[in-house]
């Protein structure tokens, strides 16, 4: 019977992040550097906003959209810290994480044979959904310009049959974030054109030293820029499942019923678990942030004593040294590293083949961690040298 399965699904390949991760369950002693989970458990005022749900029986089902405490908390959150205007009742719908956003976001404006621009090395989870909807992801490659996207470089990849850019910064895997003169270039390339923006800005909160602009507060791109986010990465919430998408309501009207039919509201009590964390919890990643800075500046200099290539990250909790010396794939570099070392790191071919030559480094893992990790790599490139 699998010839009755839907072809397009068949093409989907599982995530290579999933796959060396569950690898390195293999090893008792495994240093697990893969997956995008922050290792800060979720704030204890949330818990207890959560607890405080269920014993007010806030169980049953909300409105679609999200309950109207929450997405008036997600305006203003957003409106305080990027300055930017969303009317809660028209033009914010409470998701099932930043997933469901991508998938039902895409999935609304795609057509088929439609072009999707991504500057690459990207996050794995966009090329699916596009392929689905029958359009053609296009990769742009940044590796020249530190991994952060132009104006100049996307100027040669816009075609006639462009019809949506996706932008996602700080940048999962390279860390990577992009400052308000490089978007307003973008901005100047784009303002005349009929190209929607899908702006991913889950990392948003763990910008490092340059301020976070979204291409959203440009009022030529408002119109027709969908912004996504969420408290997975911001609160350390990732199993909450909340997202939330920003767009002016002639879009979410309509993304509004792929939401609504696919899976009728998020979950009440992670709603008001969010609720808390908007609110209360306004600067909650202030803290992670710190942390996350003292982790980045060790491994980073780590790699650069070990004669590694590698941009220093100015967000999110990934960097992406280049491996491409060791004349290797970076799969086999990656399965090689778990086998001898049992030191679990990302290919970066999971994330385009422009990521081809480069590994993804997760430091979201314990300072003793990272500190065994990097003498399990340095052992292992020394070993590889020889």
């Amino acid at each position: 019977m699998s010839c009755t399965i839907n072809p397009l699904v068949k093409k989907i390949e599982l995530s290579p992040i999933r796959e060396i991760s569950d690898a390195a369950l293999k090893y008792s002693d495994a240093i697990n550097l893969t997956v995008g989970q922050p290792d800060f458990t979720t704030p204890e005022h949330i818990k207890l906003s959560a607890k405080k749900a269920i014993d007010n029986n806030h169980t049953s089902y909300t409105a679609n959209s999200g309950i109207c405490e929450l997405r008036k908390a997600a305006s203003n959150f957003i409106n305080k810290k990027y300055n930017l205007n969303y009317n809660s009742d028209k033009e914010i719908i409470v998701t099932n994480g930043a997933t469901e956003a991508i998938d039902i976001s895409l999935r609304t404006i795609l057509e088929k044979d439609d072009e999707v621009l991504l500057p690459a090395p990207i996050y794995v989870g966009y090329e699916p959904v596009i392929n689905f909807c029958g359009a053609k992801p296009v990769y742009m490659d940044t590796s020249s310009n530190n991994f952060i996207l132009n104006a100049e470089i996307l100027e040669k990849y816009l075609t006639p049959k462009t019809k949506c850019l996706i932008l996602c910064y700080p940048c999962n895997p390279t860390g990577s974030a992009m400052d308000k003169n490089a978007l307003t270039e973008i901005v100047n390339l784009l303002k005349n054109k009929d190209i929607f923006v899908i702006s991913d800005e889950i990392y948003s909160e763990l910008t490092f030293k340059k301020r976070h602009f979204s291409i959203a507060g440009f009022e030529d791109m408002r119109n027709k820029t969908i912004l996504l986010n969420g408290v997975s990465k911001s609160h350390s919430m990732t199993g909450w499942r909340i997202g939330f998408i920003f767009a002016p309501e002639y879009l979410t009207s309509e993304i509004f019923k792929l939401h609504q039919y696919g899976s009728t509201c998020s979950c009440s009590i992670s709603q008001y678990a969010a609720l808390e964390a908007l609110t209360n919890g306004f600067n909650d990643s202030e803290y992670m942030k710190k942390e996350y800075i003292k982790r980045r500046d060790f491994i980073y200099k780590e790699l650069v004593s070990m004669d590694f290539d590698v941009v220093k990250p100015e967000g999110a909790f990934y960097i992406f040294p280049s491996i491409k010396k060791f004349n290797m794939t970076s799969l086999n570099f990656s399965l090689k590293l778990l086998e001898k070392e049992h030191l679990a790191v990302v290919p970066g071919s999971a994330f385009s083949h422009y990521g081809e030559g480069y590994i993804r480094i997760s430091y979201a893992a314990s300072m003793k961690d990272l500190k065994e990790g990097m003498i399990r790599l340095r052992r292992f490139i020394q070993s590889v040298k020889l």
